[in-house]
């Protein structure tokens, strides 16, 4: 029992610091990009929109160096399951309805499908290949090439005003940024991997598979940023953020999360995730398309979400309590 409760701690206490020395290195990163001269809103859909996938990033490299190359995919699909069922059904709730404009609807919807499914692909026969790591970089490249580009196009005249005084105030290289974005590094190398450990150990001490724990617990917590974000957005009646967190957080993670680890090491797909996740991962990306037909999610279509969340972590196996 001693030990169960000590990785348990150890799993919570590196999981907080990877999340939390993520966002600090987002944001002194951000600082130091608008220093040097680096275009906010290009700062904006690079460094702050990958910031909150940071966690998931650094554990799939720390994972493959490891040898437990399962937590990668594992927790890869689960983030994804969680944003679309967890962060969306919530924030959906706290903002009443969440409204999705046309570019989110015609374009960053269909990236969003494709990536899920050139990810359910590439993984079908149970192994992730270099080739097939090289693909999804190749994804992850065009989409932020798109993104980047229909920033400028919707640029306005007082956007460009605010963003030249905010470069005005930002031009002194404030060394502290510096020094605490060299020490999040750190922190998050250190959280990655103490998290990675516990999440083997725990797993050999309940019997229960790690990409099982990495799947449900982990992806929940390497998505609190897109949910602290995603609350947030709602909250201050900015669905668009809400709903492009969610959309940009899962497409990264289908496209670099998977790839970029996959360039240290061949990934191996437990039957776990062929067979439950994976599935329940194509369901949520299909139901959220449906659900943005009519251009908004509601409260109640929120709380579908929910449900569709309860009944995947219950459904898990050796986890849940159903089937």
């Amino acid at each position: 029992m001693l030990p169960l409760l000590l990785w348990l701690l150890i799993f919570a206490a590196s999981l907080f610091v990877l999340v939390k020395s993520a966002d600090y290195f987002t944001d002194s990163a951000e600082k130091i990009g608008l220093f040097f001269g680096i275009p906010p809103f290009i700062v904006g859909v690079t460094i702050v929109a990958i910031g909150t996938s940071l966690p998931e990033f650094f554990l799939g490299i720390i994972s493959v160096l490891r040898g437990s190359s399962e937590i990668v995919i594992s927790n890869v699909i689960g983030a994804n399951i969680t944003n679309i069922f967890l962060v969306l059904g919530v924030s959906a709730i706290i903002g009443k309805k969440l409204k999705v404009t046309y570019e989110i609807l015609n374009v960053d919807l269909p990236l969003l499908v494709g990536s899920a499914f050139l990810l359910a692909v590439t993984i079908w026969d149970g192994v992730f290949t270099l080739p097939e790591a090289l693909l999804c970089i190749a994804g992850i490249i065009i989409y932020l090439i798109y993104t980047v580009n229909v920033e400028r196009v919707h640029e306005d005249v007082e956007i460009e005003k605010e963003m030249k005084e905010e470069l005005k105030e930002k031009r002194r290289l404030d060394w502290k940024n510096v020094a605490i974005l060299f020490a999040s590094a750190i922190f998050i190398y250190l959280g990655a991997r103490y998290t990675v450990t516990s999440v083997i150990r725990l797993s050999g001490i309940l019997n229960i598979g790690a990409e099982v724990i990495a799947v449900s617990a982990l992806a929940f917590g390497t998505t609190l940023p897109e949910l602290t974000v995603s609350i947030n957005a709602a909250r201050n009646n900015k669905p668009e953020i809400a709903v492009g967190t969610v959309l940009g957080s899962n497409i990264f993670n289908s496209f670099a999360v998977m790839g970029v680890p996959a360039l240290l090491g061949r990934l191996v797909i437990p039957q776990t995730i062929l067979m439950f996740a994976l599935p329940m991962m194509l369901i949520a990306t299909l139901l959220y398309v449906f659900m943005t037909q009519s251009k908004e999610i509601s409260r109640w279509e929120g709380w579908l979400l929910i449900l569709f969340y309860i009944f995947f972590v219950m459904s898990l196996p050796g986890l849940g309590v159903i089937g």
